[in-house]
């Protein structure tokens, strides 16, 4: 194999397939189910010492593809989501590469493709069901950009006018989201978009902004005075809210919808493929386990919430086995970054979300986009297996390019390299050769083979110390060689100078330029 890099701005070249595609005839549904901050170490059977269960997820592995080197190509929300969906890093758009609000306008480029619009050419029918977080374009009262007042909680957004710039303007067919993370505002439903229920309130005209028994937590810092906060995990900010909507609710709402969907597809149109993408709010905080999971887990209310995560699989795989379906379905679990969960809660619950890695949601650090990612699809994958090759969320363009027989258009996908080999079964050839990652504070780091470099000093993220400043004569940045040393507890910055000097100027290059490859 030999891997050769271009600039974006030259034509991309095809994957020389070594599986051929499959047949119109036979493409496999597709449905993405997407945790929202969930760690590789909160799934039981990745995790021999998790306090968190998962049997549902358990058993997509038991006869799916693990895969255990998967990252998300930045460490929290809106970047993972461009991403995933482009196949590009975030990074290359500016308004795609950090964290977003519910009133921010779009992030995905007009003219960018998505995995909906390549399987939709390839003939599938394309949904998008959860939660969004990508931006959308809202009307406003005044004829002015959208404005929040955070202390107040009201925007000048007329949530009785169409958006544009959604789900339906990037290649999908049908639209069921929340705009953003359950904690940010606005809280609403926008079905195909327009508004489910246009009559708002604030979150405070119906839940108490504290109760009786309220103390805070480490988390209390993410929002203000005015949000409604009743302990460590269970808070949303204040703002604007369908007076039917309950922040309780959605993640059910949700589940409910992806499943009518399936059942919909299943019974109208037998022979068509659907492509559902599933991107739950949860576990994310809000922690808002359903009744019949509260105080089950041996992990807190966040424990129990992970139950409901779970069941979200079995509602989505048992709506497949009763249509019929299942067998030429091809089922993802996987989650945007890795999970927040501070040292803290590790020493409180003697359970870490992030197991084996160093860092949480919003790092450089492994922990902060080492992902769980399995992969299920009867027909195809007869056997459990686990693919150790390095792997982004990015590489599903690809992947699902080889799959339909397509190529990427010039200019687009450019950070996606096919995995479709390893789902038929070369587990061990490799995917991709190195990776960009980039943290929520901006820092950039490199994966190649075994070594790691990071430009800068601490974590770049939610863990402390975020940043530090370099000493005179000290290291400016971290290497690690991930094969000893999987918890970057051992700086070898200047034992290994030369190995600095050659991945700080692949990453820039990379960062700069771009790149693509191809196997001959």
């Amino acid at each position: 194999m030999k891997t050769i890099c271009f600039s974006i701005s030259l034509p991309i070249l095809a994957t020389v397939l070594a599986f051929s595609p499959i047949s119109a005839q036979e493409q496999p549904n597709i449905v993405f189910i997407f945790a929202d901050d969930m760690g590789y170490g909160d799934v039981s059977g990745l995790n021999p010492l998790a306090r968190t269960q998962t049997p549902n997820i358990d058993n997509l592995m038991g006869k799916g593809i693990t895969f255990s080197e998967a990252h998300a190509s930045a460490s929290v929300c809106t970047p993972s989501r461009y991403g995933l969906l482009t196949g590009r890093y975030a990074f290359r758009t500016e308004d795609a590469a950090r964290g977003i609000w519910g009133f921010a306008k779009p992030v995905i480029e007009p003219e960018r493709e998505t995995l909906a619009t390549l399987l939709k050419k390839a003939g599938y029918t394309t949904a998008c069901i959860g939660k969004w977080h990508l931006g959308v374009d809202w009307q406003t009262k005044d004829g002015d950009e959208p404005r929040f007042n955070a202390v107040t909680g009201y925007s000048n957004v007329d949530f009785s006018k169409k958006i544009t710039g959604g789900p339906n303007d990037y290649g999908f067919d049908y639209s069921f989201i929340h705009p953003a993370s359950l904690d940010i505002p606005p809280y609403l439903f926008l079905r195909n978009h327009e508004a489910v229920d246009a009559d708002m309130i604030l979150t405070t005209d119906h839940y108490p902004a504290r109760l009786e028994n309220t103390e805070y937590a480490w988390d209390k810092k993410h929002s203000n005075d005015e949000a409604v906060y009743w302990e460590k995990g269970v808070w949303w900010r204040q703002g604007e809210m369908s007076r039917s909507f309950r922040v309780e609710d959605c993640h059910s709402e949700i589940v409910n919808e992806g499943v009518a969907f399936i059942e919909k597809q299943a019974g109208e149109n037998p022979e068509k493929p659907f492509f559902l993408y599933l991107p739950l709010t949860g576990p994310h905080t809000p922690w808002l386990p359903t009744d019949p999971f509260k105080g089950k887990s041996s992990a807190g209310v966040y424990g129990d919430f992970i139950f409901d995560i779970d069941d979200a699989v079995k509602q989505i795989k048992d709506a497949l086995v009763r249509n019929g379906i299942v067998e030429n379905t091809m089922l993802i679990f996987s989650s945007d970054n890795g999970g927040y969960w501070p040292q803290e809660e590790i020493e409180l619950f003697a359970h870490d979300s992030n197991q084996g890695r160093k860092g949480q949601k919003g790092d450089v650090w492994d922990g902060g986009h080492r992902i769980p990612l399995i992969i299920s699809w009867p027909e195809k994958i007869k056997e459990a297996a686990t693919c150790n090759q390095l792997v982004s969320l990015t590489d599903f363009y690809a992947t699902f390019c080889d799959l339909t027989g397509q190529h990427p258009s010039v200019g687009q996908a450019e950070d996606s390299f096919s995995f479709w080999h390893v789902l038929n079964g070369e587990t061990e050839k490799t995917v991709r050769e190195s990776m960009i990652h980039h943290s929520s504070g901006g820092y950039f780091g490199i994966r190649l083979g075994d070594w790691k470099f990071i430009d800068g000093l601490g974590s770049g993220g939610f863990s402390h110390p975020s940043k530090l400043t370099p000493e005179k004569n000290g290291p400016a940045g971290q290497l690690y060689n991930l094969k000893e040393d999987a918890l970057e507890s051992t700086n070898l910055f200047f034992q290994h100078p030369e190995k600095v000097a050659e991945l700080k100027t692949l990453m820039e290059e990379v960062i700069e330029k771009g790149h693509h490859q191809f196997k001959e």
